[in-house]
């Protein structure tokens, strides 16, 4: 090659940036090690989740993928760290509902949540419900409904915080119905859960996988979930819809997501990899063990979900006012 044709072609790598000069064919991703970046605390389902899929992943692909936690900002701090990673696969970020809630709930975002990254597999969706401490004299929604209207603000509900799923799934369900209830934000679902059973709130919109343990053991009722059909680990309680209060579907979806700019051929490498894992016979009774509905779905699936989600949540965040902490 002539020092001419050297020049120009090192202009043209400039000209298309640092995404062309890393690009190498399908069939040798991964060459190198991939990072998985979870933005929460180690030890979580989500957490677990992750772990398993990327211990499969080095298993099959017999490249080295690692986890690393970067918790803070309720996701937002790993969200940036991989919105400025190269566009290549070698960097994917866990993502669940929260990150289609924080570009509402934040005034600032070092990243765009839709426009910063490519979704590669919506991989579980864990179902919200409504539940309440034994001490509540209702059985069901409707009873519990009525008891709300003859008392105005006579009942507080537990969130994991100001902005969280469980935050939107309380006030999306106060505006369907009209009544009236008192949020108490905590620092995580587990400390709001467990005042739940204390006694100290007498209510709490969460996840089943977190409160289907107290359920059983009668620390909690479940009077209602935020979800298309009923759970297989609660197969006892009806959705909102069955409880005659529509339009309150709030599951939490969790899935990865790449950079922008990530080479769809990479991509859909990704989300058969990834799906195929979840897929599996084991996996997949792992996983409904822990809560979880399997999904597995497209890169396009996933996108549209965010979407959906993201303009769905920005008309809840902006009625009720929410902002983060």
């Amino acid at each position: 090659m002539t020092h001419t044709l050297k020049l120009a072609f090192a202009v043209l790598l400039i000209a298309l940036g640092p995404q062309a000069a890393r690009a190498e064919p399908v069939a040798d991703f991964p060459s190198r090690p991939i990072r998985f970046i979870a933005p929460i605390p180690a030890g979580g389902s989500t957490d677990v989740l992750t772990r398993d899929i990327a211990r499969r992943l080095q298993e099959r692909w017999g490249q080295p993928t690692l986890v690393e936690n970067k918790p803070g900002g309720a996701g937002s701090m790993g969200a940036a760290m991989v919105a400025r990673a190269p566009a290549d696969g070698y960097t994917l970020l866990l993502v669940n509902v929260g990150h289609a809630i924080n570009g509402h709930v934040y005034s600032k975002l070092a990243y765009d949540p839709v426009k910063d990254f490519t979704p590669v597999v919506h991989a579980t969706t864990i179902a919200m419900g409504l539940f309440v401490n034994p001490s509540v004299p209702a059985k069901s929604l409707a009873e519990f409904m009525a008891l709300a209207r003859a008392k105005p603000g006579g009942f507080s509900f537990a969130t994991s915080g100001n902005g969280g799923a469980g935050h939107l799934g309380g006030e999306s369900f106060k505006a369907a119905t009209g009544i009236d209830m008192v949020h108490v934000p905590y620092r995580g679902s587990a400390p709001a859960i467990a005042d739940v059973v204390a006694g100290q709130v007498q209510v709490s919109f969460a996840d089943v996988p977190l409160a289907a343990p107290h359920v059983k053991s009668g620390a909690l009722r479940p009077l209602a979930l935020a979800a298309p059909r009923r759970s297989p680990t609660l197969p006892d309680v009806p959705t909102f819809a069955e409880s005659g209060v529509a339009n309150q579907e709030l599951s939490v979806w969790v899935g990865f997501l790449a950079p922008a700019g990530t080479p769809r051929e990479i991509v859909d490498k990704l989300n058969r990899e990834i799906v195929a894992i979840i897929r599996e016979p084991a996996m997949t009774a792992r996983l409904i063990g822990l809560g979880f509905e399997v999904v597995a779905s497209s890169p396009d699936a996933f996108a549209q979900t965010i979407q959906t989600d993201y303009e769905r949540f920005g008309v809840i965040v902006r009625s009720a006012r929410i902002k983060a902490e």
